[in-house]
């Protein structure tokens, strides 16, 4: 892979990460736990503990997503940084570019 398009790949990791770990503390902002003593109404605490519920589902994946980001991170100055893990054929970088934390082809990512 080029030099400029490592270089390019590692600048959109780095916004990525960014981003995701700004959403993560927005997230975890929104987890807190919900006090009984809050005088709100029972449907108004069911929908909010129901959300409570959303943004967790949502923190799990955005930490997933940064653990995923941080792993390709530590690898893009590896030889085989760009191959897919499967098939052993080069990622487009256009790919690598629209989902960074992908180690497969569009095709071995289907399987």
């Amino acid at each position: 892979m080029k030099d400029e398009e490592l270089k390019k790949i590692k600048r959109i990791l780095t916004y990525e990460i960014s981003k995701v770990n700004n959403n993560i503390i927005e997230y975890k902002k929104s987890t807190k736990p919900i006090s009984p003593e809050n005088s709100i109404g029972r449907v108004s605490r069911m929908d909010a503990i129901n959300n409570k519920s959303v943004v967790e589902a949502a923190l799990r994946n955005a930490e997933k997503k940064l653990k995923g980001l941080k792993i390709i991170l530590s690898k893009i100055h590896n030889d085989n940084f760009g191959i897919c893990i499967r098939c052993k054929t080069k990622i487009p970088i256009e790919r690598i570019l629209i989902i960074p934390e992908t180690e497969k082809c569009v095709h071995c990512s289907g399987r």
